[in-house]
């Protein structure tokens, strides 16, 4: 009998899940397959994604939180194929069992482990390696006038850096207490 091609992880947020896929190692190095339109699709996955895109982050840089609103609002599939990310999301829907509630998965480029972020989820990540480079799926493309976010110690993520470096642009996101969520639970059966 075969492995599956990825093994699926519940968190601490409805519908948020942490996804292992098998690794091939040999004395060439390693394999990583991180998508494949059918499984995805057969677990009630997004398999649509539109666009591919990833970052280059310093040790301690947090990027985050962000996420788009309607009827730009994205599912995020997020991986690190270089170092170590201590990577959060937060439930931003309305009338979720799991709204404000936010959960981390250490992703790193020797577990090959991703995070799959529904739609109605803030997203950020914190660099704990030297550098790393963060891999993001997206279903729908970059809107720049849906794309907002919340700060990033607002909301009671545990991060691992206590000073970290920002952009201007995160420093600047509105807090958590008092944002006015566009994004409603949807119970799927």
């Amino acid at each position: 009998m075969s492995q599956p091609l990825f093994q699926i992880k519940k968190t601490s947020i409805l519908g948020c899940l942490e996804i292992r896929p098998r690794i091939h190692e040999d004395m060439r190095g390693r394999f990583v397959k991180v998508f494949q339109q059918d499984f995805f699709r057969n677990m009630g996955l997004c398999a649509d994604f539109s666009e591919d895109f990833y970052s280059v982050s310093r040790c301690g840089v947090i990027r985050g939180l962000h996420f788009q609103t309607p009827p730009a609002d994205h599912v995020k599939l997020v991986y690190c194929i270089e170092g170590l990310i201590q990577d959060a999301a937060l439930d931003l829907r309305v009338d979720s069992p799991t709204f404000g509630r936010n959960t981390l998965v250490e992703l790193s480029a020797r577990e090959g482990n991703m995070l799959y972020i529904p739609s109605g989820l803030a997203h950020g990540f914190c660099t704990r390696s030297e550098t790393a480079v963060v891999a993001y799926k997206a279903s729908t493309p970059h809107s720049p006038e849906h794309d907002h976010g919340i700060l990033w110690n607002s909301a009671g993520i545990p991060w691992s850096e206590n000073s970290p470096l920002l952009s201007e642009r995160d420093l600047a996101l509105p807090p958590f207490r008092g944002f006015q969520t566009p994004f409603i639970y949807e119970l799927k059966e």
